[in-house]
């Protein structure tokens, strides 16, 4: 019988290399093994995922590759998710995600929302070029705990210090999180707009979630 490891490094090569089909069977070999399939998540699936997103950076996959690696790393979540114990996965909080009005690019967004949701969080997913409005419209239907934006256009970036301050002014700024990222952010930009974090990466972003969620520094500093 494969180890944990072994089935965990498989998955994550079947996401990175679009067996969508692969993987189920390797998902389900992994269950009936008795793994933790939160873990299976997390630690096989979307480091696949985050693989894949490198290689679209790095412009070795296209949208079309990239597409499958979804598809794939969904047919995995299908196979673990109905194994997990509801409260491991329990809703750990309310996240309201969105690419900033003036920017289009919502890879990095769609990514990172596949990661929160698979570590338990509720998603509402507003998309691209979002008015800067809508955040704080939706924050307040859902009461979310957390406001996520990205954007790869600096154009774009002072609509993020404009929803910071329209959380202020709607007088929810004290219970709503935001974090931001984006290749042109940085923890200094997350510092100057207020906003309480940043983030390079999609595992980064669940790491920072986590530790705003659970009261934990945050930082470029802290892992």
């Amino acid at each position: 019988m494969a180890t944990q490891e072994e089935l965990l490094a498989r998955m994550t090569e079947c996401v990175v290399e679009m067996e969508d089909e692969e993987v189920v069977e390797v998902a389900k070999e992994y269950v009936e093994a008795g793994y933790d399939p939160l873990v299976g998540m997390l630690e096989g699936l979307v480091p696949g995922m985050q693989k894949a997103s490198d290689l679209y950076d790095a412009e070795e996959y296209y949208i079309p590759e990239l597409l499958i690696c979804s598809d794939a790393m969904y047919n995995g979540l299908d196979v673990l998710r109905p194994y997990v114990k509801k409260d491991a996965m329990g809703q750990r909080g309310r996240v309201v995600i969105g690419v900033v009005q003036g920017d289009t690019h919502d890879i990095g967004k769609n990514l990172v929302k596949i990661m929160l949701e698979t570590a338990g969080y509720e998603m509402y997913d507003l998309g691209r070029d979002v008015p800067l409005q809508d955040f704080i419209d939706k924050a307040k239907e859902v009461d979310a705990d957390v406001i996520a934006m990205s954007t790869l256009m600096s154009t774009a970036m002072p609509g993020m210090s404009e929803v910071v301050k329209m959380l202020e002014e709607a007088g929810i700024r004290d219970r709503v999180k935001v974090v931001v990222g984006g290749g042109p952010l940085s923890w200094d930009f997350a510092y100057k707009i207020g906003a309480d974090g940043y983030s390079v990466t999609a595992s980064d972003a669940v790491r920072l979630v986590n530790n705003l969620m659970d009261g934990k520094p945050v930082g470029p500093n802290v892992q």
